[in-house]
């Protein structure tokens, strides 16, 4: 009997964007006009959508809850096809993001924890994973104060390889206990450039030199692939299949318009191209093009 395909178990927690465009940040204790305002399920639905779409089987695995939020988070999973490994949490409702979208594109935000944000370590205990199962980690949800310790003593239980983790903008909020546990469970730490340039300590490096202080920095075997994500200059990665060379993947030329969501979308295809078995050369250039194709 063969075994059953690989999926995709997001434990990335999903929230409510709230997405104001704004002509400039406000100055501390001022204000500013808003030119536009929407509202869409974000952060760990980029993701898992992301590896649907692919034709992947993923599973959500992290508290959603009772209230308008949590409604449109199943609603939106429903649509794509995607599981929930959990019920309803009646504790709370889901929280929301405020995410305030410059010009130039970039873009600030302050998150809203809701009860994505309670993973418990016996929901996990009971949760149903597959040898073959890649697990996607995010560090928001490493940093909570419920979530970061029951997912760290899970992680404890669970044998190495098949984790993969972006840490995201609180990259320097994930407590060093967490880091010594995480490490050597990954096969796969992906990052953006600025991410890159915090945990690194220098704001000038890029290409190889970042993506190779990232390894030193972190003493990460080479048994893990590493990425660094440089946007509209596609993505360098290193480790793995890949071995100590590093590579660098370009990404086509578009006209963005939106950047919210792409790393996760990179992420995702990733993902989903992995669990396929697809060399990694070709899921990174799968992943780029979809990431690209996303900020339009």
């Amino acid at each position: 009997m063969s075994e059953p395909p690989a999926r995709v178990v997001s434990l990335v927690s999903i929230l409510v964007d709230l997405v104001i465009r704004v002509p400039a940040l406000p100055p501390r204790g001022g204000d500013v006009i808003g030119e536009s305002l929407r509202r869409e399920v974000g952060a760990g639905f980029n993701l898992a959508s992301a590896v649907a779409r692919q034709g992947v089987s993923c599973v959500y695995a992290a508290p959603h809850g009772t209230g308008p939020h949590g409604d449109l988070v199943r609603a939106a999973l429903h649509a794509e096809g995607i599981a929930t490994a959990m019920a309803a949490s009646t504790e709370a409702d889901t929280g929301f993001c405020i995410a305030l979208s410059e010009p130039d594109l970039e873009n600030t935000y302050v998150t809203v924890p809701g009860v994505e944000s309670r993973q418990s370590l016996d929901a996990l205990s009971r949760l149903d994973t597959r040898p073959r199962d890649l697990v996607a980690l995010s560090g928001y949800d490493l940093t909570y104060p419920v979530s970061g310790p029951a997912i760290e003593s899970w992680l404890r239980t669970r044998p190495p390889g098949r984790f993969a983790l972006d840490p995201g903008p609180l990259i320097l909020d994930i407590p060093a206990s967490r880091w010594n546990v995480l490490l050597p469970q990954l096969g796969l730490l992906t990052m953006n450039q600025r991410e890159a340039r915090l945990i690194c300590n220098n704001q000038s490096l890029s290409g190889w030199d970042l993506i190779r202080a990232v390894r030193s920095k972190f003493e990460i075997p080479g048994s893990t692939l590493i990425i660094v994500r440089e946007g509209a200059a596609g993505c360098m990665a290193t480790g793995g299949d890949l071995g100590e060379e590093v590579t660098q993947l370009a990404v086509p030329p578009v006209r963005a318009v939106d950047t919210i969501g792409a790393g996760d979308v990179h992420t995702g295809v990733l993902l989903a191209r992995l669990a396929q078995a697809g060399h990694v050369g070709a899921a990174l250039q799968a992943a780029n093009q979809a990431a690209a194709r996303s900020v339009t």
